[in-house]
């Protein structure tokens, strides 16, 4: 059987999300910067605008460049295909999206109109965090989920508290938080114990 046969498309939603970023960053690169601009980043504008509402989820989508893109991907790569498996497309999808508005609508509600917001990093702290709740056991909080919230959301918190960067600490702390509170509803029935 040839190579390209074997070739299996095993995370149809984290696949095709790599993908079409991969394609918006090549088109903000065709157009010079405009479509990030106009489609693929949150930036404040009137509730009238119409792309305001495509902006919430679009903004996931776009990245400034190569080295951004592949520093969310990877981790997007590595941990979304199990979270696929274990959870269904369904329901990572509907992950990804509602932790897009979340992450777009408090991002305009704490930042000036000179601030934009683009990449997919909220994502990646979502699956970080609900990739911790995998190996659940009846009525038990695994160590890993302890240690995964205190290092990735301390390290936020501290960073963006101590540098000045145009790396929005906010943004991946809410990513996270969104995916510990959807690796609790998808996993309470394992989280309460019995009695």
């Amino acid at each position: 059987m040839p190579f390209y046969k074997r070739v299996q498309y095993n995370s149809p939603i984290v696949l095709s999300y790599a993908l079409l970023s991969l394609l918006v960053l090549g088109l903000n690169h065709m157009t010079l910067g405009a479509s990030n601009s106009l489609l693929f980043s949150i930036h404040r504008s009137a509730l009238t605008d119409p792309l305001l509402y495509f902006r919430l989820f679009g903004h996931v989508l776009g990245h400034a460049n190569l080295a951004h893109y592949f520093s969310n991907m990877v981790l997007i790569l590595l941990v979304g295909p199990m979270l696929e498996e274990k959870y269904g497309s369904k329901c990572i999808v509907i992950m990804m999206l509602v932790t897009a508005i979340i992450t777009g609508l408090l991002f305009l509600a704490v930042t000036g109109p000179e601030r934009a917001l683009l990449g997919g990093s909220g994502l990646v702290f979502m699956f970080i965090l609900l990739s911790s709740f995998t190996n659940l056991q009846k009525g038990r909080i695994p160590l890993t989920l302890v240690l995964v919230f205190i290092i990735f959301i301390g390290q936020e918190l501290v960073t963006g508290a101590t540098t000045q960067t145009n790396i929005s600490h906010l943004t991946h702390i809410i990513g996270g938080v969104c995916g510990a509170v959807f690796g609790y509803i998808f996993n309470k029935k394992v989280l309460t114990p019995k009695g």
